[in-house]
């Protein structure tokens, strides 16, 4: 079920609550602070006056049990400020969040479940002990988290909490959990000499391995087929820029959290990219532009720097460097439902070759309330956008769900949710409109009257990040990554040392026919050569003995298929190059 089912979610946030009464059942002096829905359950952080332990998790689900059946009704209401400040008498942390409620003119509400309080906006199911199975949810465990995520904060107790509709749902998960901590990609891409991380370099910053880069460049070679066939034109631009360019593009004030800060040099501050669409817009703007450069669709794999926090640095899956698969479509509003779609149809290409089966396009929208705050002051063209993605997806027929106040601050955007082999969910890419940059930028084309037009820009990553996709393969595939992909796709192993000159031999042969071999020339015996290579999940073994060598043949094993037979060297290499050409 999509973690943005609204009635799953509300029953998230009410066990959020749950648990902070369960806690103070145990802990009266703990301070509750935030507990929100999450997409596989929910949490709650708590400061406490004595550090608890995961061993302390136990009771407390039990707890939540039975404080449930109590719980036949959340209710809210409106409160004064003195009346919400009473209610939580010395919480530094619902006084903090009382105080932000009053700067925003917004309503104060209090929502109670038979003894429990807790300050809220609302969102919760209608009769908890009802709606929300007793067996259907549990505790998992704690972690540090800073109170609003900044470092300079306490930090605070998180209590995490799974939960589903069914006790079965339940268990599926957890299965699938299971078997993700067997295909984790940090710790297979250290097991597969893939990426690493180095202190010294700084966190969320990878080094590529040789392997890693093998992927890359798999990755790349690709997405340039790809877009060189759908007449994109490849560019470069530069890792960062002045102040007075993120100002005109607006990530200069809207974006500035998620940018590093700026270097002061000559008298002026410049940024590292954050975005290459900037960049991009500017080289629009190199030269003239008329009806008949449109649609141009330029396309980088551009290097961009985020300043994600420590706390929230994942592997490859949140890091402060990425290679972005990135390209922007500039075209005119006639233009616009053919280039989306063409879009949208590089992704179903992309899932079919990767054997990504399910899927769904999140359509994020704004929230009118928000102009000029989270987006750009627009809003007729904010509707006029939003209806031609919507009609794109609904005349396509592609899986789509509506999601209202997550939008870009310049326009509309798709986040695509993809599943991996064993169920996991991942944000894959994005595909963005832009009615603002490129007014921001005056870029303009003239069109077949002679008036000057702005065109209308297309931001579009089919592939995310080579950090996040990779990632994603990783455990998507367990780490046996198909033959086109995989870093070495033969290792070549002699049986002994009499056979290693006709082991050099098709080695070689490979190597000039562009094949990523490798040869096992270790002192280690035989049986621990092939153990190695099936470790290393390499596609292809050859071995090579005394029969294979009277027989003028190698013998061709499969990781994925077991032995395949003798074959001479020219029909391994028409097999192998065949495969990777398909890229089966």
């Amino acid at each position: 079920m999509p973690p943005t089912d609204p009635q799953l979610q509300a029953k998230r946030h009410t066990l959020a609550h749950l648990l902070a009464a369960a806690v103070l059942e145990f802990h009266p002096d703990a301070k509750p602070t935030i507990g929100p829905a999450i997409d596989n359950g929910f949490y709650y952080d708590f400061e406490f006056s004595k550090p608890i332990t995961e061993a302390d998790l136990k009771d407390i689900e039990k707890k939540m049990r039975q404080l449930l059946p109590k719980w036949s009704a959340m209710s809210g209401k409106e409160v004064t400020v003195d009346e919400a400040r009473t209610a939580f008498g010395t919480n530094k942390y619902k006084s903090e969040l009382i105080d932000e409620i009053i700067t925003k003119k917004e309503p104060i509400t209090l929502y109670s479940a038979d003894t429990f309080t807790d300050l809220c906006r609302g969102g919760h199911s209608d009769n908890p002990s009802k709606e929300i199975a007793p067996d259907s949810f549990r505790l998992t465990h704690l972690a540090g988290a800073y109170w609003r995520g900044n470092e300079k904060n306490t930090q605070l107790t998180r209590i995490y909490g799974l939960a589903f509709n069914t006790k079965k749902e339940l268990d599926a998960y957890e299965v699938m959990m299971k078997e993700a901590e067997k295909r984790d990609h940090r710790k297979l891409g250290k097991e597969l000499d893939i990426f690493d991380f180095d202190d010294d370099v700084g966190p969320g910053l990878p080094l590529w391995l040789p392997n890693g880069a093998a992927i890359i460049e798999e990755l790349e070679k690709l997405a340039k087929e790809t877009e060189f066939k759908g007449n994109y034109e490849r560019v470069r631009t530069p890792h960062l820029a002045k102040e007075s360019m993120y100002l005109t593009s607006g990530h200069l004030p809207y974006y500035e959290g998620s940018m590093f800060p700026p270097m002061e040099y000559e008298g002026g501050k410049y940024y590292l990219k954050s975005m290459n669409c900037p960049h991009h817009h500017k080289i629009f703007a190199a030269r003239p532009k008329s009806y008949r450069d449109l649609p141009l669709r330029l396309a980088e794999y551009g290097t961009v720097y985020r300043h994600e926090k420590s706390g929230e640095l994942f592997g490859l899956m949140r890091v402060r460097s990425m290679q972005m698969n990135d390209a922007h479509i500039y075209c005119t509003e006639e233009q616009f439902a053919d280039e989306f779609r063409a879009v949208n149809e590089m992704y179903l290409h992309y899932f079919k070759i990767f054997g990504i089966d399910k899927y769904i396009m999140r359509f994020s929208t704004h929230d009118p309330k928000r102009l000029g705050d989270k987006y750009v002051n627009e809003p007729e063209l904010w509707k006029k956008t939003e209806d031609m993605v919507r009609n794109v997806l609904v005349e396509s027929k592609i899986p789509f769900i509506e999601i209202p106040n997550e939008a870009a601050f310049y326009g509309p955007k798709i986040d695509v949710q993809v599943w991996s082999a064993i169920g996991r969910e991942f944000t894959l890419a994005t595909n963005q409109v832009d009615f603002a940059q490129t007014r921001r930028f005056e870029l303009e084309y003239v069109d077949k009257d002679g008036t000057r037009k702005t065109p209308l820009c297309i931001h579009r990553a089919p592939l995310g990040t080579h950090e996040r996709f990779i990632g994603f393969l990783i455990e998507h595939y367990a780490g046996n990554l198909p033959l086109w992909l995989s870093p070495v796709q033969i290792k070549v192993i002699p049986i002994g040392d009499a056979h290693i000159e006709a082991a050099q031999k098709i080695h070689s042969t490979l190597r000039n026919s562009m094949i990523r071999s490798d040869i096992d020339l270790s002192n280690d015996g035989f049986g621990k050569k092939v153990r190695n290579a099936k470790n290393a999940r390499i596609p292809y073994f050859i071995i090579i003995g005394d029969k294979d060598i009277a027989a003028g043949k190698v013998t061709l094993e499969s990781r994925d298929h077991g032995q395949i037979g003798q074959m001479n060297s020219e029909e391994v290499v028409k097999k192998v190059e065949e495969e990777i050409r398909e890229r089966k």
